[in-house]
């Protein structure tokens, strides 16, 4: 995602409107009939401004947002230990970069959940395998022979966060690393030959947001969900200018002899002219003038 992610994580990167980890949490949140007290952000040191905005959307959830630093990448059991004072309940952990829609309810009372989809190749992904209870007994990651097509997008649910935490601690603590990292799907080999029962949880539509065009393939998709012209606020425009649905338009958008989508997203305070553009996000602030661009 460079240049964008040198500046801002990512997750804030914006898609229909939103940065990408706020339509993460309103899917999580969606799917949970308990309250989530507390998100916590695990993240690298982008400054005041980035924290600021984490805490802001964990606020407009109505929870607690707080913010934890890995200031070295030693991989994803790593990472959440980076926020290991938080695993004191119940507790979901999120890699930030995807999107997913689904129609199910967590059920809380079970051991573990493994949010997965059904992918017409396996072998880029982790995939799990599941037995006849529905019960997964295998984790194989990147499988080259054929074992299962339900790879793991990147959300777990764990009942019991201490436990989790002290099998991630059992990992730095025994320097147990798998392609010179610390891995959480180690720490869930463990738990699970422990007796740990963790359950597929399967989503509609799982959406990656891990490069250029796979995350403009998902502002498309997101702006399909959306009806017509969304828009935060009024914007400018004349005779001259039109709109192709669906697109997102933010808040003090100039747009002057423009053809605007399908498939646009515009950021705020931003200033169009002489312009056609499709299938394309535009973040705030931006000037652009006599251009055709797509994708």
């Amino acid at each position: 995602m460079r240049p964008h992610s040198l500046t801002v994580p990512k997750p804030l990167i914006p898609v229909a409107g939103k940065p990408i980890v706020q339509h993460l949490l309103e899917n999580i949140f969606s799917v949970c009939d308990e309250p989530i007290d507390e998100v916590a952000f695990v993240i690298g040191r982008f400054g005041e401004a980035v924290e600021k905005q984490l805490l802001a959307i964990a606020k407009e959830l109505g929870s607690v947002g707080s913010i934890h630093y890995q200031d070295e990448a030693l991989g994803t059991a790593h990472a959440i230990l980076c926020a290991k004072d938080r695993l004191t309940d119940k507790t979901i952990v999120a890699f930030a970069d995807t999107i997913f829609k689904a129609d199910f309810n967590l059920d809380a009372e079970k051991d573990g959940i493994i949010w997965v989809h059904k992918v017409e190749d396996p072998r880029p992904f982790g995939v799990v395998k599941t037995n006849e209870e529905g019960v997964i007994t295998e984790f194989v990651e990147k499988p080259q022979e054929f074992v299962s097509d339900m790879a793991i997008i990147g959300i777990y649910y764990f009942k019991d966060g201490p436990y989790l935490r002290r099998e991630l601690e059992y990992l730095i603590d025994n320097d147990l690393k798998d392609k010179g990292e610390f891995q959480l799907t180690n720490a869930l080999e463990n738990m699970k030959s422990k007796g740990t029962l963790f359950f597929p949880g399967k989503v509609d539509e799982w959406l990656d947001c891990g490069n250029k065009n796979a995350t403009v393939f998902t502002n498309q998709r997101v702006l399909e969900i959306m009806p017509g012209v969304a828009n935060d606020g009024e914007y400018a425009k004349d005779d001259s200018v039109v709109i192709c649905p669906p697109c997102y338009i933010g808040k003090d958008v100039v747009l002057k002899n423009a053809v605007i989508g399908p498939h646009v997203s515009i950021g705020n305070n931003s200033h169009l002219e002489n312009v056609v553009v499709s299938n394309t996000i535009v973040q705030n602030n931006s000037i652009i003038k006599n251009r055709v661009i797509r994708n």
